[in-house]
């Protein structure tokens, strides 16, 4: 009898984890959902249109981003914070994509990298794990690798819409994010082999930059040199009839 009710206390508990998990299942799939409407709604940037209209872009993926937070906020509710290790699995590709989809906001608004903190704040989640539900380390920098991609796929489209300056600034921005990668020792093998994958992101970066640049597309800022081909005056003081 000792062990029958050993055995069904242990069902019992796998009974009730296993209600919280599909618990945390239904409400990773609204956040799934969201997520798909932002991707879909920033996708537009690819597109001529969406490139002349970034800010209303970005207005309204804030709007989106609000859900988020609300969902966020729900999803805490199904389990105790202590257990957020334990079910991180069910949340781990769509916290990388509501990263990536943040840090991709903050660059079109403004051209520059977003802090862990700050997309912590737009997602409604905490930084420090010690503080309950948190933006994971990896999920953020898995988030800034998709960013690279995303964004070597802009500087072609950019080229295409006629923005012949925007690939310049993207292979700006793509470099100083893979010199800050060269900094880190990166063990997780995940992401490890996402980190591989930003050198050919560089690579197909500076590709676009030199077809632009070769072809007298892009804006240096350099004057470009002259040959005055007008008569100019003799050193020797002499005119073309007295040299005949």
């Amino acid at each position: 009898m000792a062990v029958t009710e050993m055995f069904m206390t242990i069902y019992r508990n796998l009974a009730e984890e296993q209600d919280v998990r599909e618990e945390i299942r239904k409400a990773v799939q609204l956040l799934e959902q969201t997520a798909r409407e932002i991707l879909t709604l920033m996708q537009s940037v690819h597109q001529c249109s969406g490139l002349q209209d970034t800010p209303a872009l970005c207005q309204l993926a804030r709007q989106h981003f609000a859900t988020i937070r609300n969902q966020f906020a729900d999803l805490q509710t199904k389990f105790p914070a202590e257990h957020y290790y334990r079910f991180h699995d069910h949340w781990r590709f769509a916290m990388q994509r509501l990263s990536f989809l943040a840090a991709l906001l903050v660059y079109l608004d403004n051209e520059t990298l977003i802090s862990r903190e700050q997309a912590a704040e737009i997602l409604g989640v905490k930084v420090q794990q010690e503080k309950g539900f948190h933006l994971d380390l990896d999920d953020y920098l898995s988030g800034l690798l998709v960013l690279a991609n995303e964004l070597v796929r802009l500087a072609v489209n950019s080229v295409t819409a006629g923005d012949y300056n925007r690939p310049l600034r993207i292979a700006a921005f793509v470099n100083e994010l893979d010199s800050g990668f060269r900094l880190l020792n990166l063990k997780n093998d995940a992401l490890r082999k996402r980190y591989d994958g930003l050198k050919y992101d560089v690579k197909k970066v500076e590709e676009v930059v030199y077809d632009v640049t070769i072809r007298g597309l892009a804006s240096t800022g350099r004057q470009p040199q002259t040959v005055d081909t007008g008569d100019r005056p003799d050193p020797t003081g002499q005119s073309e009839e007295d040299k005949s």
